[in-house]
């Protein structure tokens, strides 16, 4: 999966973050776009429909969720990159 994500990331994917608030003011991945899961069905529109999209969060669990619920949307292109410490430099 981190070959899809550096690839998606060199295209120009939209990251996003899904993690809360406070997780997300203690450092976030470089542009990511922050939508905490609870927000993410009313602030999905925020989301690019024509871009790929690259989710995380602390562990992975969150931004699973989060994919079903993109993909489940119609947004084709969803990745689950896991946490922040799984997203490539």
């Amino acid at each position: 999966m981190i070959a899809n994500v550096k690839a998606w990331l060199a295209a120009g994917a939209q990251v996003v973050d899904v993690r809360s608030e406070d997780e997300f003011r203690d450092g976030a991945y470089p542009g990511a776009l922050h939508i905490p899961l609870h927000e993410l069905a009313v602030r999905m529109g925020e989301i690019p429909r024509g871009r790929k999209v690259v989710l995380y969060c602390a562990s992975g669990v969150r931004s699973a969720t989060a994919a079903r619920l993109l993909k489940q949307a119609g947004y084709a292109e969803v990745v689950n990159a896991g946490g922040l410490g799984d997203m490539p430099v």
